[in-house]
């Protein structure tokens, strides 16, 4: 029964409204309770002209009409009303309302305040040293709707310490407890608005973007907090200005005409519109007109929903628009409620009756609270019914009401405190408080916010007024669905607003100018990296990394030195053998006939001792590939050349020997003879031997060869040697070699063979040449080839040293034993400077001659 009259109700209201009778919606907006919220709603607006022409205090009248306005009204009338009628909040208890017109003006907004904070059953308000005693008419209020209205209000009850929620003031001024003690909101701060809005722009690769805002309270804080997130993430600000308010007095046109050329460079293809609704709406209706280049706009909350902007003719032109609206709970019986309540308000039974029971002082001060609202219909209403602020305004009655059941300490049973609750009382239990609404949790902060998630959302145009898509989430880190995005562009691509190309792999960014988005790209040189996309500069490898050009990212060197498998070391090891193998072949000939006199006549077993001392020359070469140690280092010298003064030490001897017989006279010649064979050869070879391992001993103790990793001197590799501390003492290691081979040199450079006998001085002379060519070619080459060609180098050097030596002075020696045995006699080799053994034999032979 009760349903069909329900049904029946509303088919007779809605027959009724499509007649155009009046309502009575206005009286619907008071209620009596124990205790009374105060609500403050847009429910109409000022026109431009009454504000501008006022000249006395007296009441505006209030003639756009606003159904945001209306159904915000009505969710807090269907909240007060539930809480009346659940057991579990507020028991025994029955909340009351009273819900006044702001016209979205702070001096219409002014009068219902001073009507709140009234005594009760009064419209005057006391002056009082102190209010603690002080019970005004409301407890708490709901409301307003804007910044600019509770950057008023909020000074005003917070003098009284008066709890107000305001449902869609955003301004994160309003955060500061210190100028705004009792305001809380049950919309987050536009910081938290803007920061999910510079994610948007970092995500979508946006960094060359305008900015505007409105020339008031919201749009400069708006923008100033924009201009410091945007800095913090690396986006640029090509223009920044603010969009004035339309007043009759102001050069409104001359600004915005300042403005227009900005926002249509072509380089800017987002824009962010940080404004108040009435900015917005004349902004975009005067660039229309101008052919506003269409972009990419990112709206505030305030205007991305407003009717007002949504409207305007030709607003698909401008390009495409995205926001975030704070994501609330549902509310699924609110439809029906608002559908109710206007069938109610077409009833003229129930609005007579609701007339004798609502009527109040304030209506002889304030006149019909809302006379717009008798004419509405459903129609009118029907698309509104889901706006984002309706659950704003369900929350903050439902926060009131929790704040009133904890100071009164209600339970199942009833609230135990009977003394009235006071507005600082109350506000005491409102801090930090967590309260729930339809199944949501919410929590007011130290500074009176809730935290609360944000849908991105997209208009999308399929009739004269856009629709809201959803096309993302922002819950602390942005998702952004791309796949649902449509843009203004051909083909749906999507925009590009830089003001440089990105740079690739490899390269950082020379800012140019003013703008750190603004730049040319640089490579980065070998030996540097790009670590991170928005570096300024090339980070430089660790010494022990490397890197080719443009990388973003350094690699290991690896060890380099000269191993045992290089095509260098493969060709030096190949000489070796050859070098080696005619040292043994002749060092076998030179045993084997040992006592033929063309040995006894190269110095008998000092010849073969130079050539042990060659193959070990050949062998010493075996220190230099591998990796370097310690022992390698100090080894590679000495063992080098002491085998090598060895050898040139018994050439010496045998120069000597040459230049003593040639050159000086027979009685000299005889005495000096002895010193150069026997013991005391030895003992000259010895001498030299000593001499060359006292200056390598001095060269291993003052300034000892060390290991050696040198980061620098190739590309891509460490380079591990033994590093020479001291090229002076390396000089003088070679010094005792160097002065032999001179000594040898010039022993028998002018030295005049005799006819019929071998020439040994000339085997010295040139074996000595390619000793000096060697070593003199050595110097420059070391000097000037890599450093980790050193090691192969010096390797070259001795075999070629030693090939030398071999090629001029033993291996002609070598052929004439093999393939010319005929000229091995003592006259050839010996002639008047036998020795004793040999002389025995001569004259042997001619003796037997004689005979």
């Amino acid at each position: 029964m009760l349903g069909s009259a329900v049904l029946g109700l509303g088919l007779w209201a809605l027959l009724h409204l499509r007649t155009g009778a009046p309502l009575c919606l206005s009286q619907q907006l008071k209620m009596k309770g124990d205790y009374v919220l105060g609500g403050l709603f847009p429910l109409g607006e000022a026109g431009e002209t009454a504000l501008h022409s006022r000249t006395r205090p007296n009441s505006l009248v209030c003639t756009r009409f606003s159904w945001n306005g209306l159904l915000w009204a009505l969710a807090m009338k269907m909240a007060v009303e539930e809480i009346n009628n659940r057991s579990d909040l507020l028991p025994g208890l029955r909340l009351g309302y009273d819900l006044f017109d702001t016209c979205s003006e702070p001096t219409v907004t002014m009068k219902p305040s001073l009507m709140f904070l009234a005594k009760a059953n009064s419209h005057d308000i006391a002056a009082y040293c102190n209010y603690t005693q002080y019970q005004p008419r409301v407890l708490a209020v709901i409301g307003p709707h804007s910044s600019e209205l509770a950057l008023v209000t909020g000074k005003f009850f917070g003098f009284f310490l008066m709890p107000q929620v305001s449902y869609g003031a955003s301004m994160d001024l309003l955060s500061t407890r210190e100028t705004f003690p009792s305001f809380f909101r049950t919309v987050p701060s536009d910081r938290v608005q803007l920061v999910a809005t510079v994610e948007l722009l970092q995500q979508l690769g946006w960094n060359w973007v305008a900015a505007l805002g409105s020339d008031d309270e919201y749009g400069r804080q708006g923008l100033s907090i924009f201009s410091g997130l945007a800095a913090a993430r690396g986006i640029c600000i090509a223009h920044e200005g603010l969009v004035p308010l339309p007043h009759a007095d102001s050069p409104w046109v001359s600004k915005v005409q300042e403005l227009l050329p900005q926002v249509n460079q072509s380089s800017i293809q987002v824009v962010l519109l940080f404004a108040s609704v009435r900015a917005a709406q004349a902004f975009f209706s005067y660039g229309i007109s101008r052919r506003l280049s269409p972009k990419v706009w990112v709206a505030s909350e305030a205007w991305l929903t407003s009717d007002l902007v949504m409207g305007l003719p030709g607003m698909a032109e401008v390009g495409t628009v995205l926001g975030f609206l704070q994501r609330g709970a549902q509310l699924p019986k609110f439809s029906q409620y608002v559908k109710t309540h206007l069938a109610l308000a077409a009833d003229p039974a129930f609005c007579a009756s609701l007339g004798e029971r609502e009527q109040g002082l304030e209506e002889h001060v304030v006149g019909p609270r809302c006379p717009q609202c008798d004419d509405v219909t459903l129609q009118n209403v029907s698309a509104k019914l889901q706006h984002h602020q309706t659950f704003s305004v369900y929350a903050a009655v439902y926060s009131v009401a929790q704040g009133l059941h904890n100071t009164l300490r209600c339970n199942a049973s009833g609230c135990p405190m009977q003394d009235p609750v006071k507005p600082w009382q109350l506000l005491q239990n409102m801090y930090n408080m967590t309260f729930r609404v339809a199944g949501l949790v919410l929590r007011f902060d130290s500074s009176g916010n809730v935290d609360m998630e944000y849908d991105l959302k997209l208009w999308v145009w399929r009739g004269p007024v856009p629709e809201l898509h959803d096309v993302g989430i922002f819950n602390g880190s942005l998702w952004p669905e791309r796949l649902k995005m449509r843009w203004h562009t051909p083909d749906n691509q999507e925009p590009v607003s830089q003001c440089s190309r990105q740079c690739q792999e490899g390269q950082v960014r020379r800012v140019k100018g003013f703008h750190s988005c603004c730049y040319d790209c640089v490579d980065c040189e070998a030996g540097s990296y790009r670590r991170n996309p928005d570096d300024p500069t090339c980070t430089p490898c660790r010494h022990d990394q490397w890197s080719p050009e443009r990388s973003t990212r350094c690699f290991r060197r690896r060890p380099r030195f000269l191993t045992w498998g290089e095509p260098a070391v493969l060709l030096l090891l190949l000489l070796l053998g050859l070098a080696l193998g005619l040292v043994l072949a002749a060092l076998g000939l030179f045993i084997r006939h040992r006592d033929s006199p063309l040995v006894q006549a190269s110095g008998g077993a000092l010849a073969c001792f130079g050539l042990v001392c060659l193959g070990l020359v050949c062998l010493s070469v075996l220190l230099f590939p591998g990796q370097p140690s310690p022992a390698r280092c100090l080894a590679q010298q000495p063992l080098s050349h002491l085998p090598l003064t060895g050898c040139l030490s018994t050439l010496f001897l045998q120069a000597a020997e040459t230049f003593v017989e040639s050159e000086l006279p027979q009685s000299w010649a005889d005495r000096l003879r002895g010193c150069l064979q026997g013991p005391w050869a030895w003992l000259v070879v010895l001498l030299a031997m000593l001499v060359e391992a006292a200056l390598c001993a001095w060269y291993l103790l003052a300034f000892p060869p060390e290991v050696v990793t040198d980061w620098r001197v190739l590309p891509t590799e460490a380079l591990v040697h033994c590093r020479t501390r001291s090229w002076v003492s390396f000089g003088l290691v070679h010094a005792t070699n160097a002065i032999l081979a001179f000594l040898c040199f010039l022993g028998t450079f002018l030295v005049q063979s005799q006819p019929g006998r071998y020439n040994r001085a000339r085997g010295l002379t040139f074996a000595m040449l390619a000793y000096f060519i060697i070593w003199v070619s050595f110097v420059p080459l070391l000097a000037n080839v890599q450093v980790a060609l050193r090691p192969a180098m010096q390797m070259g050097a001795f075999l070629l040293c030693t090939l030398g030596i071999l090629t001029a002075f033993h291996l002609p020696r070598c052929y004439l034993l093999l393939w010319q045995p005929g000229l091995n006699t003592p006259e050839f080799f010996l002639g008047g400077a036998q020795m004793p053994k040999v002389g025995m034999v001569v004259e042997t032979e001619e003796a037997q001659g004689k005979k």
